[in-house]
């Protein structure tokens, strides 16, 4: 007759050293550096696209577009310049907890040691 461990007894704690793992910091501090660099560049992405949505999915009216908001950004006083900046921080700061919230799941590394003890 097969024994099964009790699911509610809890498991004994791995034994914890006093020392840091600084490879495994560095590997999460890599990984984190470019899960941001990846977010960074897809929010740019998203405001290419909607760019290209609002010029018509064309290179031409996209340019226009862009030409248009370069030409009243230029002649607009300090006051509306700095309305400008404070809209597109925001509008970035909500693509980009927008894109954090949906790829959660890559935020932490995966164990490479698990892998190991799998095969």
């Amino acid at each position: 007759m097969a024994t099964h461990a009790n699911p509610l007894l809890p498991l004994a704690a791995p034994k914890r050293s006093g020392r840091v793992d600084y490879g495994f910091l560095l590997y999460f501090g890599l990984h984190m550096a470019g899960f941001l660099a990846t977010t960074l560049l897809m929010t740019w992405g998203l405001f290419v696209v909607f760019f290209l949505v609002l010029g018509g999915l064309s290179l031409d009216g996209m340019m226009n577009h862009l030409q248009n908001m370069t030409s009243r950004y230029l002649a607009a006083g300090p006051d509306r310049v700095d309305q400008f900046k404070i809209t597109v921080g925001i509008a970035h700061l909500i693509l980009s907890s927008a894109l954090i919230f949906f790829r959660r799941h890559a935020i932490l590394p995966r164990d490479p040691a698990a892998r190991e003890r799998q095969a």
